[in-house]
Order: C-alpha cells, then structure tokens, then sequence
C-alpha cells in the first residue's frame, strides 16, 4: 500500500486512521482517489482538502467506527461497503469489534481491486459479502464463495479463534485479509476465467476444474497434506483446480501490496553477493513476473529474518517454484488484459 500523509498538516498517517493525531484534523479516504484526505465539517457535508475542497459525506458505517471512506453527497454507503448484504448483531459489543476489524481488511481488499483496475460491479452476479458471527445456534457458519456471495466469519477477526483454526487445520499461515484474498480470488475466478473465455488456458496451468469439487476436498482433508511439493503454492493449493487459483490469485494480492509499502518506505536490499535492490517498479502494474518474484524473494527473506530477530514466525513461510511463478503469470495477464477493458469501457463512457 502507498505512504499517505495528513492534507493539513504532512503527518505521517495510514489507512485506518480517523483523525489527525498531530493537528486533530478528521480524515477520510477517496477511494477515486486513492488518497487519504484531511476534512472539515459544512453543513450537513464535509469539505475534502485532497479534492479541491470538494463536498462528501462520510460512509453511513463511519458513524458506527465500521468505516473511514468518503462518498458523494447523496450517497449512504462508500465504494466498499455498499457491497455488504448481512452483518452481526451490532448491539453484542464483542460482534462489534470483530465487524469493525472485519471491516477494516475489507477496506484493504478493495484498495488493491481499485489500484489493479479490476471491474467490481457486476449487474448480472453483484459482488456481496456476508457477514455472520457464530450464534451458538444452529450449524457453524463457514466462509466461502458462490455465485458471488462472499461469506466470512467475524470470527476470523479474534487472534485466538483464528490461531486455533490454524493449528487445527496445520497451516503456516492465516490472516483475516488472507480470507479476503482468498475468496475475491474464486469471484474474479468466475468474471476472468470464466466468462472471460480463459477455460482451455488455465485447465492447462492449474488442471481441469470439472472434477468433483466436493469429493475433491473430502480427500484432501482425509490426506492431511502439508507439504505442497513443488507445483502449488500452499497445501490447500493441492486439493483441486479452483482453490488453487484462489490460492495464487491470494498471494499474487500479498505479494503486489507488500512490495508497493516497501517501495512507498523506500526500502531497499542488499542481497549477498548483489548491488543493492530496491522496488523501483509499481507492483501493482508489473508484466514482468520474473522481476516480480525475484524481488518479492529478496523481501521475504529480509523480512522472515527480521521476524526471526524478534521471536516471530516467518512473515512469508511459502517457496515460490518456476511451476508457481508459471501461475502467477496467468494471474497477472488476466489482471491486465481485464484492467485494460475496464480503462476502454470507462473511455468509452465518457466520450
């Protein structure tokens, strides 16, 4: 993710910041954008420093601390969460929280949708999230995709619940933006794949999707893998076609925002044996996956170390094959042949 800084005052902000610390300025994002701005009240409106003093309002979940999005005047819900259908309980402050924190990976997710350029809106299968907390009564919700309908557990939120999954289910890593990534990668699975005409091309890269999905996890599950050899970027990445597309198309989302903080830091590597490296391409926009690999590697290793210095495990705890690095040039060709046509259907529009 880029750097942001107060419109005010130049304070070092970031994204989920509500308020200035330094001069008390509220701050909202402009997803059109992509800059955190500094605001003040007008009215019924606010006054957006980053946009020529252009009129918004706050998302309608800004009032619940479930938001910092601006939107236009006439507008109830910001770019991001007009998608939401279902969300818990409010009135239980625990299912507040973990809404809020939720809500904050969500915001982080379509950052990333919006820098790649990917379409969001779909009249014939609208993206939608769920939200569910476990009640007690009835079956335990479960995350997911269909048809669209993107299903997640605020449960996810809470750091115990979620590293007894982990443990539980023998996996290296497991975060609530991971979730997100994850599942927005079986929905541009559908939109890019698809209904792109991509069939016959990916069937050759990840293998053919029409084995029974269902059977499929059962015997994953039953095996207990835990090493993915070196085809697949993770284990669940073994259990069938789609899951690992949703997999890399994840982690292809880690590693173009990781590498945009490190450039936006200005951090550079040396690399035994290397000049020094630095991130001096956008991720977000990178064709080259080679150039995008070798650098993520460089990163992840300084940071799996400095994670280490501190007693932490290993930050990225994956191998990156040439077969892994094979898929994530698939990802990235969808990614750009989509965000072209949404630039030409966006041109089109205006003239």
């Amino acid at each position: 993710m880029k750097s942001f800084h107060c419109t005010s005052c130049w304070q070092t902000i970031v994204f989920e910041n509500t308020r200035c610390e330094k001069c008390g300025h509220h701050l909202g994002f402009l997803p059109e954008r992509l800059e955190m701005t500094a605001v003040e009240p007008r009215g019924d409106h606010w006054i957006a420093a980053a946009s020529g003093d252009g009129r918004y309002r706050f998302c309608k979940n800004w009032e619940l601390h479930g938001c910092n999005w601006l939107t236009e005047p006439g507008e109830d819900f910001c770019l991001a969460c007009r998608h939401n259908r279902t969300i818990p309980d409010l009135s239980d402050p625990r299912c507040q929280l973990m809404w809020q924190k939720t809500e904050q990976a969500k915001r982080r997710l379509f950052y990333s949708l919006i820098r790649l350029g990917l379409p969001i809106e779909n009249p014939q299968e609208p993206l939608v999230f769920d939200f569910v907390a476990d009640t007690g009564a009835g079956s335990k919700p479960t995350m997911g995709h269909s048809n669209g309908v993107i299903t997640i557990t605020v449960e996810e939120s809470d750091d115990a619940t979620r590293e007894g999954h982990r443990n539980a289910m023998g996996e290296p890593y497991r975060t609530l933006l991971g979730h997100f990534r994850h599942e927005i990668g079986h929905y541009y699975w559908d939109r890019l794949v698809r209904d792109g005409d991509h069939i016959d091309a990916f069937r050759e890269i990840f293998g053919d999707e029409r084995i029974d999905y269902t059977t499929a996890l059962k015997s994953h599950y039953e095996r207990k893998i835990t090493d993915p050899g070196e085809g697949f970027i993770s284990a669940y990445a073994t259990s069938h076609p789609w899951e690992d597309f949703a997999e890399t198309f994840a982690h292809y989302l880690h590693i173009v925002d990781t590498l945009e903080t490190a450039r936006a830091m200005g951090v550079s590597l040396r690399p035994f044996n290397r000049m020094e490296l630095a991130v001096a391409f956008d991720p977000y926009r990178a064709v080259d996956v080679n150039d995008l690999v070798e650098t993520w590697l460089h990163l992840a290793f300084a940071v799996n170390n400095l994670n280490r210095s501190m007693g932490q495990p290993d930050l990225y705890p994956f191998v990156l094959s040439p077969k892994v690095a094979q898929k994530f040039a698939f990802v990235i060709k969808l990614v750009q042949e989509s965000a072209r046509a949404v630039h030409q259907e966006s041109a089109c529009a205006a003239h």
